[in-house]
């Protein structure tokens, strides 16, 4: 899953991209509501952390802004230091998900993350399958046949972009922008080598999944046959 932070101060903008980083999210980061705005143009969120007290303008006139990009309903949670009653209502009635005073712990951040995507989701059951192989969107864990197969983060974000459209084509240049944040770069190849990585592990765990290579389309993850 991919996240956009809109904070202004460096070291807790710097703490929170770590930190969910090392959760397995692809962060991007901006200091302002311009550059915001125009990493909304730009890329495909999951999700916004948003900091209220921006340096060239508030952060519920970002949030209203946000209708008129790519990511017009995009889930928003609010980190603000505002704990005023008509501060929290007003974020929520601009349209933010959820509401965190700060100074926060970092397990309740993600907890709260957590609830906003599951209620942004289309789907009841957290969990995606197709065969013997199933990826939690909550814990974020990988099985084949009821047991975990570990992946390091690239691989378990192509996995899920793979099995949230299967068994649709997934283009590579989705791929790389939900894969990758906008200031990293992309060799040719990444998204080639991430998927040749994923195949073999796959194929060593038992899973009855592949992954197809469509030339000139992309890639879909679908069920094996049975011999």
């Amino acid at each position: 899953m991919k996240l956009l932070i809109v904070e202004d101060h460096p070291s807790l903008r710097d703490l929170l991209a770590r930190h969910l980083r090392r959760s397995g999210f692809v962060v991007d980061a901006a200091e302002d509501g311009k550059a915001a705005l125009a990493m909304l143009e730009l890329s495909q969120y999951d999700a916004m952390l948003l900091d209220l007290g921006l340096p060239d303008m508030d952060g519920l006139q970002l949030l209203s802004l946000r209708s008129r990009s790519r990511n017009p309903h995009l889930p928003c949670l609010i980190l603000t230091a505002r704990d005023a009653l008509h501060s929290r209502i007003a974020g929520l009635d601009a349209g933010a998900d959820d509401y965190l005073l700060k100074p926060f712990e970092m397990g309740e951040l993600e907890a709260r993350l957590r609830a906003v995507l599951r209620r942004a989701g289309p789907r009841p059951d957290t969990r995606l399958y197709i065969g013997n192989l199933s990826f939690c969107e909550q814990h974020r864990d990988v099985q084949v046949d009821a047991r975990p197969l570990v992946l390091p983060k690239r691989e378990l974000a192509l996995l899920e972009e793979l099995l949230r459209s299967a068994p649709r084509v997934v283009v590579k240049d989705h791929l790389e922008e939900r894969l990758y944040a906008l200031d990293q770069a992309v060799t040719p190849n990444a998204i080639e080598a991430a998927v040749s990585r994923l195949r073999r592990k796959l194929a060593k765990a038992g899973a009855d999944a592949s992954i197809e290579t469509l030339r000139g389309l992309g890639y879909r993850l679908t069920q094996r046959q049975a011999i």
